[in-house]
């Protein structure tokens, strides 16, 4: 019997893990415009590359959590991050599409690895160092896609585009050994209850069906047979599973959790701030590489652009301590509010700071900051609020939230900035007017999100302040970790 790691240790390689899943699902973003010439198709095919892994990701979000409850957290991460490295090795030997749609559904299942791991920070943290050690987990959702922009552009603009993913390949495989020799298992057995196969089946038909239709609703046209069929599908089917969900004895989300008001009004805040903080990305890396010519582009390279918008990755990670702090002396609920005004306060400086690399660095830094506090305060509101045996079915529900807002908010600001053109060059590009119409929409959804924030209850104990977190026995707040070698709990 050795000892156990330090609590150290267990958080970095569990935020590695978080990182890695959240890089390799931005990653494709700088390689949109050469997929085409690339993997021989049109523009239309090539945009299933991203929505392949936004798709996956958002349904398999619930039922990898769910199953992380059921079948113990340790075993379903490193089975996530076994589908991030296999899906990493399609992209990276794939020259056809259907073959670079196959790795990218892969590695957005991979998404249920931040949840799951959130969940196990409670099983095996000392409580003291639980916040902490979930706001750092929690912001690496937007680190991630922060860094991987310029990181991609750099491998793709040095290199072929496959090394990037046989970077992926690598570093997925060095996550998933750090998790393995790393994070013990937690003493606490996993959830003995059948799966809800109907409620699994139902929801990720459901998704399909929604976010085939929001990222796709430009490509077909709004008001296409297609889309709307997809938008009627959608309704019935999730009007379907809510009553199904809701009748099971053992359903796969919780609806009477779920529709409890902290959580409810925690994933309602989730998709505003999922759509701001995707706007900051989507709109201002294409602002910053527009040709000079057009008097508001500021005709970065790629690269150039990536590396403006990387600090704001960075201040994130840095505002994660933070959050705690604040959670810990206001409660979660003041520090989730507290950072949607950031995230409210930068989208307004953006209408006004535009012209310059500088300005744009300056407001995306300040937006970072409120997503890191927002995000990091999160899984703590959640957390407090449903039972130990669900936490991560909760936190995948939560994420899953996150992703309809990023998918809502590609699809709403993809339709602004393709209709709203003028021809430059003999190319169309979005206007300056388009751009101030994308920037008001994020900037009202961030306003939006603080006023929703603050109807979260506001009592100590329920909000994730000094309290202790939800139900939990008395060995599992004392930690199974000690900063000194004691018994792993393997």
């Amino acid at each position: 019997m050795g000892t156990a790691p330090t609590a150290g240790v267990v958080v970095a390689a569990l935020a590695f893990a978080g990182l890695m899943t959240s890089m390799a699902q931005t990653a494709m973003v700088p390689l949109v415009p050469l997929l085409p010439h690339l993997l021989h198709t049109s523009a239309s095919g090539a945009a299933w590359a991203i929505t392949a892994a936004l798709v996956a990701g958002a349904a398999a979000n619930p039922v990898v959590g769910r199953l992380g409850d059921m079948f113990g957290k340790r075993r379903v991460l490193l089975w996530t991050l076994g589908a991030l490295f296999t899906g990493s090795l399609l992209c990276a030997f794939g020259d056809t599409l259907p073959t670079v749609v196959a790795g990218r559904a892969i590695q957005g299942c991979a998404l249920g690895a931040i949840p799951v791991g959130i969940s196990l920070l409670r099983e095996l943290l000392p409580a003291a160092r639980v916040a902490t050690a979930t706001a750092l987990l929690s912001s690496m959702v937007g680190v991630g896609a922060a860094l991987a922009l310029p990181g991609a552009a750099l491998l793709i603009q040095s290199a072929s585009w496959h090394l990037l993913y046989w970077a992926f390949a690598a570093l997925s495989l060095v996550a998933l050994v750090g998790v393995w020799i790393a994070v013990p298992r937690p003493s606490r057995s996993a959830t003995v209850v059948p799966m809800d196969t109907g409620g699994a089946v139902g929801l990720a038909l459901g998704l399909v069906a929604l976010l085939l239709a929001l990222s796709q609703g430009g490509e077909w046209g709004w008001t296409s047979p297609r889309v709307g069929g997809l938008f009627l599908a959608a309704v019935v089917v999730l009007a379907w599973w809510g009553r199904w969900e809701w009748l099971r004895p053992h359903p796969l989300v919780d609806l009477r959790v779920s529709s409890a008001r902290q959580v409810l009004v925690t994933n309602v805040t989730a998709i505003l701030v999922g759509y701001a903080t995707y706007a900051l990305a989507y709109s201002m890396s294409q602002l910053l590489q527009l040709p000079t010519g057009t008097h508001y582009g500021l005709g970065l390279s790629p690269l150039a652009a990536g590396l403006c918008l990387a600090p704001s990755g960075v201040v994130m990670l840095l505002s994660a301590p933070l959050s705690s702090r604040l959670s810990e002396r206001f409660g979660a609920r003041i520090t989730l509010a507290t950072g949607c005004a950031v995230v409210t306060c930068g989208w307004s400086l953006s209408l006004l700071l535009r012209h310059t690399p500088w300005q744009l660095v300056l407001t995306s830094c300040i937006i970072g900051a409120g997503v890191g506090l927002a995000y990091a305060a999160m899984p703590l509101l959640v957390m407090t609020a449903v039972p130990a045996a669900q936490t991560a079915a909760a936190n995948g529900l939560n994420t899953l939230m996150r992703s309809l807002g990023t998918a809502s908010s590609g699809a709403v600001l993809g339709m602004i900035l393709t209709t709203g053109v003028t021809v430059f060059q003999g190319a169309s590009v979005p206007t300056e007017g388009a751009f101030r119409t994308v920037f008001l929409s994020a900037f009202a959804a961030a306003l939006l999100a603080t006023a929703t924030a603050l109807l979260l209850p506001s009592n100590r104990r329920a909000d994730g302040g000094r309290a202790p977190l939800h139900t939990e026995p008395r060995h599992a707040q004392a930690g199974q970790l000690r900063w000194r070698g004691t018994a792993s709990g393997r």
